[in-house]
């Protein structure tokens, strides 16, 4: 079965949504983000540690902070070891990550995007919500994260190289959020 993914945003907008979501986040949302993607790139040098991590899903969810942190130093360095290997497939390195206490879907795609921006996305409700989606698997992720890449290859959105995670891909995971914040107003 394969996910249709209906675009709720016009192509044209994502670009001006991106900056938006970048523009209007708080000082605070800021720095956690640029600390997770310092984080993610530790990770990509080797640096395999629960601080890291715990930066990550910091950014991502302050609540999942306790759980993430009880699991043993082990774990997360095995865990975080098969996730920034290139040679991982995108349902090896989930797998891992799911595996660690504390780690659902989104945070698993959150850490995958901040190890791997120019490879991963995050996905989350924003993002669903704006492709008309609620479901949430790994095979549901590699289908989206398919989706994603055919997206951003399109051109529609650029990297934002004064933002942390300076990929299109980071800059579309903004568009769709963005786009969903606006909803709500």
């Amino acid at each position: 079965m394969t996910t249709q993914f209906e675009l709720q945003p016009k192509e044209t907008e994502l670009q001006k949504l991106a900056d938006q979501c970048w523009e209007e986040a708080p000082n605070r949302e800021r720095r956690l983000e640029e600390e997770a993607y310092e984080a993610g790139e530790a990770i990509r040098r080797g640096e395999y540690s629960l601080a890291n991590l715990e930066a990550i899903v910091r950014w991502k969810s302050e609540r999942l902070v306790v759980y993430v942190i009880a699991n043993s130093t082990t774990s997360i360095r095995r865990a975080l070891e098969v996730a920034a290997t290139p040679e991982s497939t995108t349902a090896e390195a989930m797998s891992a990550l799911l595996a660690l206490k504390g780690v659902d879907l989104p945070l698993a795609t959150a850490i995958m995007a901040v190890i791997h921006p120019e490879k991963y996305i995050e996905l989350d409700m924003g993002d669903l919500e704006a492709l008309g989606q609620m479901r949430q698997d790994v095979r549901f992720y590699e289908e989206y994260l398919t989706f994603c890449r055919r997206l951003v290859e399109r051109g529609f959105v650029m990297p934002q190289t004064e933002a942390p995670g300076p990929t299109p891909l980071h800059a579309l995971d903004r568009a769709l959020v963005q786009w969903s914040r606006n909803r709500s107003l």
